[in-house]
């Protein structure tokens, strides 16, 4: 296969659900999935015909076994795909019991938290075109420094940094997330969020206005910035100088009978790259692309299971047009 041109990193974990769905309290049987936003972001580049090299940690636990095959049968190269022989899997446990999803992870000292800056060589940051990290390997160390290492590496590198604010409360125990965050925003090209993941950043207000808040984010070093918006679509701005044509773009989503929306915004991520990979610059053409990816992965229940291919993706696209 030819190098991959994205090189994706983060944590991949299983994801447990009750099976009728609502709080885990009342919940008599769960269902186990795979998870972790930057492997569902890896799976659905797959997906869409752009299959990046994926940087993550697992342990030699059945968790893990059944982690590295899912990745494998999606055509995530397993490369950069470590196996832990002394740290557990990560598990997150999924309620929805309160109107809103709550995650109880088990993740103390487990296999991505565990991540070592020498595992990524200095020739793969320069073969790719852009890095895309997300935000959970940051609340703990070691990983925390390993991922800096490689947002700084591959900016010094001239390549395109993509940071993904997918905010944990339980994790950030130490208080560290803006710290940590304000910091690294300024090797970052692009930044992707939604409304929830600003609320405890204090140079946001997370009630403003889409473009408001892109811009205050853009504020602190990426050229870009995407906001997913849920039901309302998403937004971006881009200023001169980055990967996107310099604008503003928003798009109001599509309509489909959506029956999961687990995972969606990792599926609009994953849209995105892929854009950026094909080189289109032009937000417009991108949101519309993106949130394409993301009503298709509504139509089905899960999140990596749900990750939809170019085709069906296009195909929503198309019909719009």
């Amino acid at each position: 296969m030819t190098d991959p041109g994205l090189l994706v990193a983060g944590e991949t974990l299983v994801d447990f659900l009750p099976r009728a769905g609502g709080s885990l309290a009342d919940a008599a049987t769960l269902d186990r999935r795979a998870g972790g936003a930057p492997a569902n972001v890896a799976v659905g580049l797959a997906q869409l015909d752009h299959a990046p090299w994926f940087w993550t940690r697992v342990g030699t636990d059945p968790f893990g076994d059944f982690l590295v095959e899912t990745l494998d049968d999606h055509g995530v190269p397993l490369r950069f795909v470590e196996r832990d022989p002394t740290a557990k899997t990560t598990l997150a446990f999924v309620d929805d019991g309160a109107g809103e999803t709550d995650f109880s992870f088990y993740r103390d000292g487990t296999a991505d938290t565990r991540l070592d800056p020498d595992s990524v060589p200095e020739e793969t940051v320069r073969a790719v075109d852009a890095v895309y990290v997300g935000s959970v390997t940051l609340a703990s160390e070691p990983a925390r420094t390993a991922t800096v290492d490689l947002v700084e590496r591959a900016h010094a590198a001239g390549r395109t940094v993509i940071l993904d604010l997918n905010f944990r409360p339980e994790l950030w125990t130490d208080g560290a997330f803006e710290r940590v965050v304000t910091n690294l925003l300024a090797d970052v090209d692009v930044v992707t969020a939604a409304r929830e993941d600003l609320r405890t950043l204090s140079f946001v207000d997370a009630t403003a206005a889409p473009e408001t808040l892109a811009a205050a984010l853009c504020e602190r070093g990426p050229s870009t910035a995407f906001l997913t918006l849920g039901e309302a679509g998403a937004a971006a701005l881009a200023r001169s100088g980055g990967p996107f044509a310099a604008g503003t773009a928003t798009h109001n989503g599509y309509a489909v009978d959506a029956v999961d929306t687990t995972g969606a915004g990792d599926a609009f991520t994953a849209g995105m790259l892929a854009s950026l990979a094909e080189g289109t610059r032009d937000l417009s053409a991108t949101l519309s692309f993106a949130n394409a990816v993301a009503a298709a992965s509504t139509t089905a229940t899960g999140a990596m299971t749900a990750l939809p291919t170019r085709t069906d993706a296009q195909a929503i696209v198309d019909a719009e047009t």
